[in-house]
């Protein structure tokens, strides 16, 4: 089993998961329909971690592959006024991870947590374990403990 921070956090937490490893592509336009369709997932339940700024303050938002952030929606879901991505760099450095292999389990300086509500109905959502090319699958109401995790409408 590859240990990342990912996987070691989820073990340490007692979270049963499986890891999925697939031919990571650093030029695919799209990197999360990449891993889907790599491993012949259904894109809604491959979940791409992206790090955004509400307010200036760092926060992570969990979403379908092929869906869209709405930044109303992910001012909202934080209690703020304002959203924006998260520089590539800035995202690299509070996480510990690089931008294609970020995970929400196991960063450096962990942030407040939203997933998407839709994927959460699933018997197994998809999420990256913390290195590109690696994927791990787990019970959605897993993720939501272990990562204190909001359920909210974030996409367009």
């Amino acid at each position: 089993m590859a240990a990342t921070r990912g996987t070691r956090s989820l073990t340490a937490a007692g979270v049963a998961f499986t890891l999925h490893r697939y031919d990571y592509d650093p030029d695919a336009e799209k990197i999360g329909l990449a891993a889907a369709t790599a491993l012949g997932l259904d894109p809604a339940l491959m979940l791409k971690t992206l790090m955004v700024e509400v307010d200036g303050r760092p926060a992570c938002c969990l979403i379908p592959a092929g869906a869209s952030l709405s930044m109303k929606k992910v001012a909202a879901a934080f209690g703020g006024k304002a959203a924006a991505m998260m520089p590539p760099a800035k995202a690299e450095k509070l996480t510990g991870y690089h931008v294609g292999g970020i995970s929400p389990f196991g960063m450096q300086r962990p942030a407040p947590v939203a997933i998407e509500t839709m994927p959460c109905t699933a018997e197994r959502i998809w999420i990256n374990a913390g290195q590109r090319g690696l994927l791990v699958a787990l019970a959605p109401a897993d993720a939501i403990r272990v990562l204190d995790a909001r359920m909210v409408t974030l996409t367009a």
